[in-house]
């Protein structure tokens, strides 16, 4: 996959309170940049959210206003959250982690993605915004919860 962006960031708080918080795919539009909208539009096999559980979300990105779907590939709170793409305008791989330290959570995003034609070209430009979108991410995370 062309585009592979990774950000970390240590946040004061326990990961039960972190994690539970991004985890919860009703909060995507309060701290995740370019969401507008959330909705759980497939439940986990044994119901709710988890493992096969799909989100869809409405996003803004570099000025274009796109739908996606993101299938719940892998669920352990308050550790994990891997979710793949089953349709948007690209594959995409999205992995939450959170890890306990001694003075918080040392909080990570890892966003994967496919491209073809045009867009393989402006894969180092995308890498940049995306990279620069989760990091507002993560402060935003933070403030949100320091609240």
């Amino acid at each position: 996959m062309p585009l592979d962006v990774t950000v970390e960031r240590l946040i004061p708080l326990p990961p039960a309170t972190v994690a539970g918080y991004a985890m919860d795919w009703r909060h995507d539009h309060e701290w995740t940049q370019g969401i507008r909208t959330a909705a759980l539009t497939r439940e986990a096999d044994t119901g709710g959210f988890g493992v096969g559980a799909e989100v869809t979300r409405t996003a803004r990105f570099l000025g274009r206003r796109f739908d996606y779907v993101l299938r719940v590939a892998g669920y352990a709170p308050p550790q994990v959250l891997d979710m793949v793409s089953v349709a948007g305008p690209m594959p995409m791989h999205v992995t939450y982690t959170f890890e306990p330290t001694q003075t918080g959570t040392f909080a990570r995003i890892r966003v994967r993605g496919g491209s073809s034609g045009f867009r393989r070209f402006a894969a180092p430009l995308m890498s940049r915004q995306v990279r620069a979108s989760l990091v507002k991410d993560l402060r935003a995370l933070e403030a949100r919860l320091a609240r």
